[in-house]
């Protein structure tokens, strides 16, 4: 008999796989067909949101910085033309007391520089002459003091002269400087305390001068600086309203403003240093209207744009030989004359029209039957003009 033979094992159709295999295949294609259209569909949607967005921001940013730009040279622009290239230098809200002494000096070898003619702008020729020209210079200008006293001392050239004056005749000599009774009160003193005390001379030490009447510290150092070499600093009105200006000092009274300027400079300045701060608040740093335009330590001063900066508007406000007009002496120190200087016209002889930069103003009188409120002294609210 034949053997059976054994049925051979099923095995899958091999049909299946390359089935398999190729919906495998076809189901790859339509996804890398399918992939390609996405990111092709997906790519400029995506650049061209992305382009406009950065040509939005570009823009913005560009028109941001566009503006800024332009408003700063506008800006830079609008402040040049009104500083006039002037920069001013603001002190530090902490200054040392060391940068303010550099600040400060720096300033008065400027004004050294501005006034080498600086000087005292009273007429005298003689020690008396100047503590009675000093006196007679409260509440009003040294012109009119220099008007005054010619004829004053050509009547009464000494001490012992105007002692015995007769007080009528000295009070209508004085008349036009103002409060004429209690000056004359005051210089008739002066003159008897000089004759009776002092052997008719004028004392060349602080503690004595302010002894005299109507002399106080201001008038005594004016005193010892100009007739006798001694360094003080006068402290009138011109030199109280610049050094807290320039921020030099925050003090109000006479005698702390001394003390505090004295710390900032030695001895041998202070007489200068008065001389060149009182011609300069007199001809361009000016109590109402300063002449900050025309000003040449502007670039200094912490002050400056308080006054009138445009060059021009602030060369009309300029006084005395700044300005082309007469000054306060009508004898002035030859150096003066040499910087330009015009002397001042006696008293009753107008100056001419093109020299005068202002009228002068009538001085203050007392009706014959009235006494003046209070004496001439020698630290006056208004100073020596």
């Amino acid at each position: 008999m034949r053997k059976a033979v054994p049925a051979k094992k099923s095995v899958p159709a091999k049909t299946s796989a390359p089935a398999e295999k190729a919906a495998s295949a076809a189901k790859s294609a339509s996804a890398a067909k399918s992939a390609p259209a996405k990111k092709a569909v997906a790519a400029p949607a995506k650049k061209a949101v992305t382009g406009t967005a950065k040509k939005a921001v570009a823009g913005t940013a560009k028109k941001a910085v566009t503006g800024t730009a332009k408003k700063a040279v506008a800006g830079t622009a609008k402040k040049a033309v009104a500083t006039e290239r002037i920069a001013p230098a603001k002190p530090p809200r902490n200054e040392s007391h060391t940068a303010l002494v550099r600040r400060a000096r720096r300033i008065n070898r400027e004004l050294a520089e501005v006034y080498p003619y600086a000087h005292p702008e009273l007429d005298f020729e003689n020690p008396f002459q100047l503590v009675v020209a000093t006196v007679l210079s409260a509440q009003t200008t040294d012109l009119r003091v220099n008007q005054t006293t010619p004829a004053l001392f050509a009547k009464y050239p000494t001490p012992e002269d105007l002692a015995a004056a007769n007080p009528e005749e000295v009070e209508e000599i004085l008349r036009p400087t103002g409060f004429f009774r209690a000056k004359t009160k005051s210089v008739m003193g002066l003159s008897k305390a000089l004759r009776d005390d002092f052997g008719g001379e004028v004392p060349g030490r602080l503690e004595d001068l302010v002894k005299l009447p109507g002399v106080g510290r201001k008038t005594a150092f004016v005193v010892l600086g100009n007739a006798f070499g001694r360094p003080g600093i006068t402290v009138d009105t011109h030199f109280q309203r610049l050094v807290r200006r320039w921020e030099w000092t925050a003090e109000k009274e006479p005698d702390k403003i001394e003390r505090a300027i004295g710390e900032l400079f030695p001895k041998t300045d202070w007489t200068m240093l008065s001389h060149h701060v009182i011609f300069h608040g007199r001809r361009i740093c000016h109590a109402r209207k300063p002449a900050c335009g025309a000003c040449p330590i502007a670039p200094l001063c912490p002050a400056y744009g308080e006054g009138e900066t445009d060059p021009e508007k602030a060369k009309k406000l300029l006084k005395y030989e700044k300005g082309g007009f007469p000054g306060q002496r009508l004898n002035p120190p030859q150096s003066y004359l040499d910087a330009g200087g015009i002397p001042a016209p006696p008293l009753g002889v107008p100056a001419s029209t093109s020299a005068s930069p202002e009228p002068e103003p009538a001085a203050p009188t007392s009706p014959p039957s009235a006494s003046p409120a209070a004496p001439a002294t020698g630290s006056p609210s208004r100073g020596t003009g």
